[in-house]
């Protein structure tokens, strides 16, 4: 270890503190931890699973392993960021509401997925059941909306001033959106609460990038033997991240730049460069591979045709969509975004990847066939991705696997998937507002480029579909 734990305090809190922010968030944290002589140490936390977890790691006094893998490479890192963790189901609501409200606390970071921010039509959905709840009992809180809306009341209550929260999920604007559903879910219960939290806590955008596939059991075993012991909390990612942070906040801030962060004026290009031309493709291929019966994003990209008709994808409709960020070349990206995808030591499972639709659906593929429709443009790939998207909701492979629906919407599509098929099937899926809003299935050439996309993928097959 490159620096003395012993000086580190609760300067920042991490909720979610899953695979993507060991390997990604905490890297970058580690990494300026070794640049510079600083008192910044990191609290994670996990709000429902995980605690075992937690307790792994505290029993390694806050260190695991991160390996980056490349073809058949390790390169091991071992990180020493977090010195505490907190489970409210191990250690009681009030130690994270307290350490919320602590006035060493200064910045608190999020990896909770689009579906913990609890947002419908981008306000709090407070019909929400979990939100629900939390409104009417918000001293024990079980989201991490409520959880922080809580400690930041706590915190104004205490005069201990404000604090930074900063999303690192994958949604665009994903700083407004944070900021909206905690002052939203505080003006439900306090005004006064609410309007401190809009006047001087600081919710900035962030891009995050590194492919960090879900840990199996081959790649504990490649981690152990790459370090020649086990590491519960270990990790395995790719070489490449990338974090880019709108520089805004109430107080002081980690210089994550010393790692190689990026502050800057305005996220959004790099956002939406990343949510269409990575995500989107990352999707493209999730929902299409799968059911041709590719297990893996780097088994997709042995296919020449799946190869061929993601970099089709990335140049010829998404980037067209974009206001690519000064100095970005846009066929560099997406050769470096194929090269990344051919990692063939990143197990990264479609079906993982194919997970919660849903939400991932509109910003990654209907929000730049929207610019396409107004534009008057063709969009055939994204077309078979959405069509690739209902007949994966089908869950069964060509080759008559099961393929899993994990998805928020998951009992709605099960009903609809049994109820209705072919032409019926698409109709009744593309109604679901929550997902299509009420502009595309009334649009003809949306509804009918999806149908014709999706007879082709069961008539033909995805490979002859998209050859």
């Amino acid at each position: 270890m490159d620096y003395d734990r012993s000086t580190l305090r609760p300067r920042m809190m991490h909720i979610g503190f899953g695979a993507f922010a060991r390997a990604h968030v905490m890297v970058f944290h580690d990494e300026l931890l070794r640049r510079q002589n600083s008192d910044w140490g990191v609290v994670a936390v996990r709000l429902h699973s995980g605690a075992e977890d937690l307790t792994n790691l505290d029993r390694t006094g806050g260190l695991y392993t991160v390996g980056e893998m490349s073809g058949g490479d390790v390169s091991l890192r071992e990180v020493g960021a977090v010195v505490e963790t907190i489970h409210p189901l191990r250690d009681g609501m009030e130690a994270l509401l307290d350490r919320v409200a602590d006035p060493e606390l200064s910045l608190i970071t999020l990896t909770i997925t689009e579906k913990g921010y609890c947002i419908a039509n981008g306000h709090l959905d407070v019909d929400h059941a979990d939100i629900s709840r939390d409104l009417r009992a918000p001293a024990s809180p079980g989201t991490a909306i409520g959880v922080i809306a809580e400690g930041l009341r706590r915190r104004r209550a205490a005069g201990h001033g404000p604090l930074t929260i900063l999303s690192c999920d994958n949604l665009p604007s994903n700083g407004n959106l944070c900021r909206t559903a905690i002052a939203e879910y505080a003006e439900r219960l306090d005004r006064s609460v609410a309007a401190w939290i809009l006047s001087d806590c600081r919710f900035p955008s962030s891009m995050v990038d590194r492919i960090t596939p879900a840990m199996t059991d081959d790649a504990q075993q490649t981690l152990t033997e790459a370090l020649g012991r086990p590491d519960p909390n270990g990790i395995l990612c790719e070489p490449f991240r990338q974090w880019v942070i709108e520089d805004r906040f109430a107080g002081e801030r980690p210089d994550w730049d010393l790692a190689g962060a990026e502050f800057v004026a305005d996220v959004a290009p790099y956002e939406e460069m990343k949510l269409r031309l990575l995500n989107g493709t990352h999707s493209f291929l999730a929902y299409l591979g799968a059911l041709a019966g590719f297990q893996t994003i780097a088994d997709c990209m042995k296919e020449p045709v799946l190869v061929q008709a993601a970099r089709n994808l990335m140049l010829s409709e998404q980037a067209p969509t974009l206001d690519l960020p000064e100095g970005v070349d846009a066929i560099k990206y997406a050769d470096t975004l194929i090269e990344r995808f051919s990692n063939t030591a990143l197990h990264h499972k479609t079906t993982q990847i194919a997970s919660d639709g849903s939400q991932k659906l509109p910003q990654r593929l209907l929000a730049p066939i929207r610019q396409h429709l107004k534009a008057g443009r063709d969009w055939p790939l994204s077309a078979f991705a959405v069509a690739g998207w209902l007949l994966y909701c089908r869950g069964t492979s060509e080759q008559g696997g099961t393929l899993p629906v994990n998805d928020p919407l998951s009992g709605t599509i099960a009903q609809i998937a049994q109820g209705a098929d072919g032409a019926d099937f698409v109709r009744e899926m593309l109604s679901l507002e929550a997902i299509f809003g009420d502009d595309l299935p009334r649009t003809p050439a949306f509804s009918d480029a999806v149908q014709s996309a999706y007879d082709q993928l069961r008539s033909d097959g995805v490979l002859t579909a998209l050859s």
